[in-house]
Protein backbone atom coordinates (compact mmCIF):
# COMPACT_ATOMS: atom_id res chain seq x y z
CA UNK A 1 0.00 0.00 0.00
CA UNK A 2 1.21 3.47 -0.81
CA UNK A 3 1.73 6.05 1.89
CA UNK A 4 -1.34 8.11 2.69
CA UNK A 5 -1.36 11.86 2.18
CA UNK A 6 -0.62 13.57 5.51
CA UNK A 7 -4.16 15.07 5.56
CA UNK A 8 -5.78 11.61 5.52
CA UNK A 9 -6.75 9.85 8.74
CA UNK A 10 -7.77 6.52 7.17
CA UNK A 11 -9.29 4.94 4.08
CA UNK A 12 -12.98 4.19 4.57
CA UNK A 13 -13.90 2.64 1.20
CA UNK A 14 -11.38 1.16 -1.21
CA UNK A 15 -11.19 1.86 -4.92
CA UNK A 16 -12.15 -1.76 -5.61
CA UNK A 17 -15.24 -1.59 -3.39
CA UNK A 18 -16.33 1.66 -5.05
CA UNK A 19 -15.97 0.21 -8.55
CA UNK A 20 -17.87 -2.93 -7.57
CA UNK A 21 -20.74 -0.89 -6.13
CA UNK A 22 -20.84 1.42 -9.17
CA UNK A 23 -21.21 -1.68 -11.38
CA UNK A 24 -24.02 -2.96 -9.14
CA UNK A 25 -25.87 0.37 -9.34
CA UNK A 26 -25.46 0.38 -13.15
CA UNK A 27 -26.97 -3.12 -13.26
CA UNK A 28 -29.93 -1.92 -11.15
CA UNK A 29 -30.48 0.99 -13.53
CA UNK A 30 -30.23 -1.33 -16.55
CA UNK A 31 -32.86 -3.58 -14.98
CA UNK A 32 -35.18 -0.70 -14.03
CA UNK A 33 -34.95 1.03 -17.43
CA UNK A 34 -34.62 -1.93 -19.81
CA UNK A 35 -37.80 -0.96 -21.71
CA UNK A 36 -37.81 2.78 -21.04
CA UNK A 37 -35.91 4.01 -24.07
CA UNK A 38 -33.52 6.90 -23.53
CA UNK A 39 -32.48 7.83 -19.98
CA UNK A 40 -30.91 11.17 -19.05
CA UNK A 41 -28.24 11.09 -16.34
CA UNK A 42 -27.79 14.49 -14.72
CA UNK A 43 -24.44 14.69 -12.95
CA UNK A 44 -24.13 17.36 -10.29
CA UNK A 45 -20.85 19.25 -10.54
CA UNK A 46 -18.22 19.24 -9.29
CA UNK A 47 -18.39 16.36 -6.90
CA UNK A 48 -20.28 13.81 -9.00
CA UNK A 49 -18.21 14.10 -12.19
CA UNK A 50 -16.11 10.99 -11.48
CA UNK A 51 -19.07 8.90 -10.34
CA UNK A 52 -21.17 10.08 -13.30
CA UNK A 53 -18.42 9.13 -15.76
CA UNK A 54 -17.84 5.69 -14.23
CA UNK A 55 -21.57 4.99 -13.90
CA UNK A 56 -22.37 6.08 -17.46
CA UNK A 57 -19.68 3.78 -18.88
CA UNK A 58 -21.21 0.81 -17.04
CA UNK A 59 -24.85 1.46 -17.98
CA UNK A 60 -26.03 -0.44 -21.05
CA UNK A 61 -29.49 1.06 -21.60
CA UNK A 62 -29.53 3.99 -24.05
CA UNK A 63 -28.64 7.14 -22.13
CA UNK A 64 -27.24 10.61 -22.41
CA UNK A 65 -25.38 12.70 -19.84
CA UNK A 66 -25.91 16.32 -18.89
CA UNK A 67 -24.67 18.35 -15.94
CA UNK A 68 -25.92 20.91 -13.45
CA UNK A 69 -23.99 22.88 -10.88
CA UNK A 70 -25.54 23.96 -7.60
CA UNK A 71 -24.02 26.08 -4.88
CA UNK A 72 -24.97 26.49 -1.26
CA UNK A 73 -24.77 30.01 0.01
CA UNK A 74 -25.34 32.10 3.09
CA UNK A 75 -23.37 32.84 6.21
CA UNK A 76 -26.17 32.74 8.76
CA UNK A 77 -28.13 29.94 10.35
CA UNK A 78 -31.28 31.22 8.63
CA UNK A 79 -29.80 30.70 5.18
CA UNK A 80 -28.19 27.32 5.76
CA UNK A 81 -29.56 24.97 3.15
CA UNK A 82 -30.25 27.75 0.66
CA UNK A 83 -28.98 26.79 -2.77
CA UNK A 84 -28.63 28.50 -6.11
CA UNK A 85 -28.34 27.21 -9.62
CA UNK A 86 -24.92 27.92 -11.20
CA UNK A 87 -25.13 25.81 -14.37
CA UNK A 88 -28.38 24.55 -15.86
CA UNK A 89 -29.14 21.73 -18.27
CA UNK A 90 -28.48 22.17 -21.98
CA UNK A 91 -31.71 20.50 -23.12
CA UNK A 92 -35.28 20.19 -21.79
CA UNK A 93 -36.21 17.03 -19.90
CA UNK A 94 -39.95 17.07 -20.59
CA UNK A 95 -41.22 13.48 -20.98
CA UNK A 96 -37.71 12.04 -20.42
CA UNK A 97 -36.66 9.46 -17.85
CA UNK A 98 -34.20 11.30 -15.62
CA UNK A 99 -31.75 10.16 -12.96
CA UNK A 100 -30.02 12.80 -10.82
CA UNK A 101 -26.49 11.60 -10.02
CA UNK A 102 -24.97 13.07 -6.84
CA UNK A 103 -21.73 12.30 -5.08
CA UNK A 104 -23.05 12.54 -1.52
CA UNK A 105 -26.29 13.33 0.26
CA UNK A 106 -25.55 14.87 3.62
CA UNK A 107 -28.35 17.13 4.88
CA UNK A 108 -30.51 16.49 1.82
CA UNK A 109 -31.05 20.21 1.09
CA UNK A 110 -29.33 20.15 -2.31
CA UNK A 111 -31.02 16.94 -3.44
CA UNK A 112 -34.40 18.27 -2.32
CA UNK A 113 -33.83 21.48 -4.30
CA UNK A 114 -32.81 19.50 -7.37
CA UNK A 115 -35.71 17.10 -7.06
CA UNK A 116 -38.31 19.86 -6.73
CA UNK A 117 -36.74 21.93 -9.52
CA UNK A 118 -36.53 19.04 -11.96
CA UNK A 119 -40.02 17.68 -11.16
CA UNK A 120 -41.34 21.08 -12.21
CA UNK A 121 -39.87 20.52 -15.67
CA UNK A 122 -42.18 17.62 -16.50
CA UNK A 123 -39.97 14.53 -16.77
CA UNK A 124 -41.61 11.17 -17.53
CA UNK A 125 -39.90 9.91 -14.38
CA UNK A 126 -37.33 11.24 -11.93
CA UNK A 127 -35.09 9.10 -9.77
CA UNK A 128 -32.13 9.96 -7.59
CA UNK A 129 -28.77 8.28 -7.28
CA UNK A 130 -26.09 9.07 -4.74
CA UNK A 131 -22.97 7.02 -4.29
CA UNK A 132 -22.61 8.16 -0.69
CA UNK A 133 -25.08 9.07 2.04
CA UNK A 134 -24.45 10.28 5.55
CA UNK A 135 -26.53 8.59 8.20
CA UNK A 136 -28.94 11.38 9.08
CA UNK A 137 -32.32 10.97 10.71
CA UNK A 138 -34.00 13.88 8.99
CA UNK A 139 -33.42 13.15 5.32
CA UNK A 140 -36.68 13.82 3.51
CA UNK A 141 -35.41 13.06 0.03
CA UNK A 142 -36.24 10.08 -2.12
CA UNK A 143 -32.99 8.19 -2.73
CA UNK A 144 -33.59 5.48 -5.29
CA UNK A 145 -30.00 4.28 -5.73
CA UNK A 146 -27.49 4.55 -2.89
CA UNK A 147 -23.98 3.16 -2.88
CA UNK A 148 -22.66 3.46 0.65
CA UNK A 149 -23.64 4.91 4.02
CA UNK A 150 -20.85 6.98 5.53
CA UNK A 151 -20.10 7.91 9.12
CA UNK A 152 -20.49 11.53 10.15
CA UNK A 153 -16.87 12.53 9.44
CA UNK A 154 -15.35 14.75 6.74
CA UNK A 155 -14.67 12.53 3.74
CA UNK A 156 -12.63 13.15 0.59
CA UNK A 157 -11.81 11.28 -2.58
CA UNK A 158 -13.71 9.97 -5.61
CA UNK A 159 -15.06 13.45 -6.35
CA UNK A 160 -15.47 14.62 -2.76
CA UNK A 161 -13.18 17.41 -1.71
CA UNK A 162 -11.98 19.68 1.01
CA UNK A 163 -11.28 23.22 -0.30
CA UNK A 164 -10.98 21.79 -3.83
CA UNK A 165 -8.29 19.29 -2.79
CA UNK A 166 -8.20 15.48 -2.60
CA UNK A 167 -11.06 15.17 -5.14
CA UNK A 168 -9.12 12.79 -7.42
CA UNK A 169 -8.19 10.18 -4.81
CA UNK A 170 -9.51 6.84 -6.13
CA UNK A 171 -10.92 5.85 -2.71
CA UNK A 172 -12.94 7.48 0.08
CA UNK A 173 -10.92 8.61 3.07
CA UNK A 174 -11.55 10.36 6.35
CA UNK A 175 -9.87 13.75 6.53
CA UNK A 176 -7.92 14.48 9.71
CA UNK A 177 -9.91 16.79 11.96
CA UNK A 178 -7.03 19.26 12.36
CA UNK A 179 -7.11 19.93 8.60
CA UNK A 180 -10.63 21.42 8.62
CA UNK A 181 -11.06 22.65 12.21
Amino acid sequence: MTDLHPDIERILISEEDIQQRVAEIAAEIDRDYKDAGQVVLIGILKGAFIFTADLSRKIHVPHSVDFMSISSYGDTAESIGAVRLILDLRKPIVDKHVIVVEDIVDTGHTMNYLYQTLMGRGPASLKTCSLFKKNRDRLDVPLDYVGFDLPDVWVVGYGLDYADTHRTLPYIAELKKEVYS
